[in-house]
């Protein structure tokens, strides 16, 4: 994913002499996404990043044995409904075990994270409280929970131990769904971002808010722009991959 956005974000530079600096306001990334949109805004070389996002994959791996953890999609219920399902599961569950929400997508699209006994208690709230779906992601570890610990102990010390420029313009972080570019903080954010809620929905509700009326998203897939386009209907949205789309966007900010 991060090779298919850098690609692009390198071309725009290169050959269509875009400066990123002058076209956009702000970067933002869904969890992995933020070391892309980082690296595009100039604070991590792309070595940086890359080595940073082996050594995160892996740390994330080494936290939960296979099978202990799992994440669900809650589909047709709100944040706030999906917040009470996971409080209320905690109450239900096996001693020593959790479940929380990991990431609000957009309005109806919530995942929960945390042991898979436990999951599998918030999905069955879930249904009762009237949820279209609750379905078992096919993923290799529960991301953004409290589960992922250890994993961010690793990140620390990692992010601790390299340079973070500050990015050429704001990005807009998952764990706050606001604006920094204080090297510092995105350090610590980088970190709690790992157990953290990705607050996905309220980011782009803030990015429009600042008067963004526009968003583009760099790389494989169009997951983005289509959440996007249901947490803000009149943001116009465009994704970029493809050379023929690249192009085409070139001549657009030419």
């Amino acid at each position: 994913l991060m090779a298919v956005s850098m690609a692009v974000v390198r071309v725009l530079e290169k050959q269509g002499g875009i400066d990123l600096a002058k076209t956009v306001s702000f970067v933002a990334g869904h969890s992995l996404g933020e070391y892309s949109a980082l690296t595009a805004a100039g604070s991590f070389d792309l070595a940086t990043a890359a080595r940073l996002l082996r050594l995160r994959g892996a740390a994330m791996q080494k936290a939960v044995p296979v099978g202990m953890g799992a994440m669900a999609a809650i589909l047709g219920l709100d944040f706030d409904d999906v917040k009470k399902i996971t409080e209320d599961a905690m109450g239900q569950v096996v001693a020593g075990e959790s479940v929380e929400s990991a990431n609000d997508n957009s309005p109806g699209q919530v995942v929960v994270s945390g042991h898979a006994g436990a999951v599998a208690i918030a999905m069955q709230l879930a249904t009762e409280r009237g949820a279209k779906r609750a379905l078992i992601l096919p993923v290799s570890a529960p991301f953004h929970c409290q589960l992922m610990t250890p994993a961010a102990k690793t990140m620390g010390e990692a992010l601790s131990a390299t340079l973070i420029s500050p990015p050429c313009v704001p990005l807009v972080a998952n764990v706050t769904a606001s604006a920094v570019d204080d090297p510092i903080v995105i350090r610590e954010l980088l970190v709690k971002q790992i157990t953290g809620t990705v607050r996905w929905r309220e980011s782009v509700m803030w990015m429009k808010e600042q008067g963004v009326s526009e968003m583009i998203e760099l790389g494989a897939g169009k997951v983005l722009a289509g959440l996007i386009k249901r947490i803000e209907k009149d943001v116009v949205t465009e994704s970029v991959g493809t050379p023929e789309q690249v192009e085409m966007l070139i001549e657009k900010l030419k």
